[in-house]
């Protein structure tokens, strides 16, 4: 059963777009506002929660059968013996300031980072690149699998939502 609170941010399961919980109305209902600023009831079971940049794996309720998860990190340069990078591409962690930066200078500086790792990545025959991206609009998340659609010899999807909840895509490398 997952709970929520007023005030969180949710996801949809089956549909795009984004709300915030405004009222709770028992164990399986609550009533959200939309980003187009409309309220309406939704059961708790169509719902995720939306994770900031302090995502941790503790905010999520898990089944009491359920082993626990946990996340290794990785450097942003990885040794050959490896076989899974992860990458974060949310600004704060590409530069020192982005102040002063458009919306499409960072994005510009996010993709030449992505596709710079994504080539290493694959000249190093790594098996599995974790790219974090975040949630956000899904400008970052698109762009990226525009890229990944003209790549050949891949395969991509959603990263681990207990891992990295709606932000972040998994690819994996095939070699001859």
């Amino acid at each position: 059963m997952k709970s929520f609170k007023i005030g969180e941010k949710v996801g949809f399961l089956h549909e795009k777009g984004s709300a915030e919980i405004v009222q709770i109305l028992g164990s399986q209902w609550v009533i959200i506002k939309d980003s187009e600023g409309f309220e309406q009831k939704r059961n708790t079971t169509d719902l995720i929660k939306i994770h900031g940049f302090d995502y941790q794996l503790n905010d999520i309720s898990l089944p009491k059968d359920f082993t626990k998860i946990t996340r290794k990190k990785i450097t942003s340069e990885p040794s050959k013996k490896q076989t899974t990078w992860e990458i974060d591409l949310h600004i704060e962690h590409l530069l020192d300031s982005h102040r002063g930066l458009s919306n499409t200078e960072i994005l510009l500086k996010q993709m030449h980072h992505f596709r710079s790792k994504f080539s290493n990545a694959k000249n190093q025959r790594i098996q599995k690149l974790i790219v974090i991206h975040g949630v956000g609009e899904g400008v970052l998340k698109n762009e990226i699998r525009t890229f990944l659609h003209r790549q050949e010899h891949i395969e991509f999807f959603d990263g681990s939502y207990l891992e990295y909840g709606k932000g972040a895509t998994e690819i994996r490398f095939f070699y001859k």
